[in-house]
């Protein structure tokens, strides 16, 4: 019997990609290594933008979608946020506003999303915008009963974060930090989502 193809697509900024990371794995790989099925095929398709903001994010998404949704036999939408709405001048009402426009629009089109909050900048001076960010970008998911995965709060005093951050030239952290995001994600309703059993 044939497996079923879930495509799950993957968008958000640089943290998306495997930059920083020596294993070339990233975050994402290192989830997706733990998500076994017997019954399934994962197809995964990631398309980060560096620095992307939710109003540019808002504008690309149904793009990048649309164009690789033939197929399969299910979508998913994985919404990885970035950081940089704050220095952007976007105000904590709009990002809001634009998360939730994306999430309703998504929904729309039958696809179920999850959602991976922002995680602390380099420039310490930036976090306290960011950890008020993330609060809202979690307030607007779990309104709509949207895994949302806190990557803010565990990461922004950890030393090991701290450290590869301290180092990075472009804002992604290291080996560490991106296994630290894969933790957060397994444990915070990934194989739920999926429908998997516990990794």
């Amino acid at each position: 019997m044939a497996k079923r193809i879930i495509r799950i697509i993957v968008l958000g900024d640089l943290l998306v990609s495997p930059s920083g990371d020596p294993r070339g794995l990233g975050w994402l790989g290192r989830v997706l290594s733990r998500s076994f099925s017997d019954e399934l095929t994962f197809e995964v398709i990631a398309l980060p933008v560096p620095n992307e903001t939710t109003a540019q994010l808002g504008e690309r998404w149904w793009g990048e979608v649309e164009r690789r949704i033939s197929g399969a036999d299910e979508i998913r939408l994985v919404v990885a946020l970035g950081n940089t709405d704050p220095a952007a001048g976007i105000s904590i009402s709009r990002s809001r506003l634009n998360l939730a426009t994306i999430l309703d629009d998504a929904r729309k089109r039958h696809l179920e999303p999850f959602v991976v909050g922002p995680a602390p900048s380099r420039f310490e001076e930036q976090n306290a915008e960011i950890e008020h960010l993330a609060w809202g970008f979690e307030d607007v998911a779990t309104r709509r009963q949207i895994p949302f995965v806190d990557c803010f709060k565990p990461l922004v005093e950890h030393e090991g974060w701290r450290s590869e951050m301290a180092d990075s030239d472009n804002g992604v952290p290291g080996q560490v930090g991106h296994g630290l995001i894969a933790w957060l994600v397994l444990n915070r309703g990934w194989n739920e989502w999926l429908g998997l059993a516990e990794a």
